[in-house]
């Protein structure tokens, strides 16, 4: 497993605009927990709270929930071409980093989106891995530019 990467908090004046928190409904709470706790703690994310309906996990002052999607709205399901999210993007410190998350997934048999494309799905100037969660939550790690 890689080692979780750590930073420093910014300071309360340099958070301003900044993300405090991201919730995520999802189908199936258990497989939602173990695809991305995985994920998170690579990132840097530490576990944050737990309750039976939910988790989070925690990075600086941003953290993000996942929360089970009570029955009477699960029939529709979720699709990112709706109305809403389309994915969640994230940091990486750098192109091997993408290269390194690219080499787990696959170890784990998450499938690579774009796999013809990739690392440049999202141009010739993007250097990403992009992959969705248990509920087709695109994900993706960009590295800088």
């Amino acid at each position: 497993m890689v080692s979780a990467k750590h930073h420093t908090v910014p300071s309360q004046s340099e958070r301003t605009g900044y993300l405090h928190h991201v919730e995520v409904n999802v189908s199936h709470l258990e497989s939602s927990i173990q695809f991305w706790g995985w994920l998170l703690d690579y990132l840097g994310y530490q576990l944050y709270q737990e309750w039976s309906q939910g988790q989070s996990w925690k990075k600086g002052n941003t953290y993000i929930v996942f929360v089970q999607t009570v029955q009477r709205h699960l029939e529709t399901g979720y699709h990112r071409k709706r109305t809403g999210l389309n994915h969640l993007a994230f940091h990486a410190e750098s192109r091997e980093e993408v290269d390194e998350l690219t080499q787990v997934l696959r170890t784990r048999g998450i499938p690579i989106l774009y796999e013809s494309s990739h690392p440049y799905a999202g141009g010739p100037e993007h250097y990403a891995v992009f992959f969705e969660d248990p509920d087709r939550i695109k994900v993706e790690l960009v590295a800088p530019e």
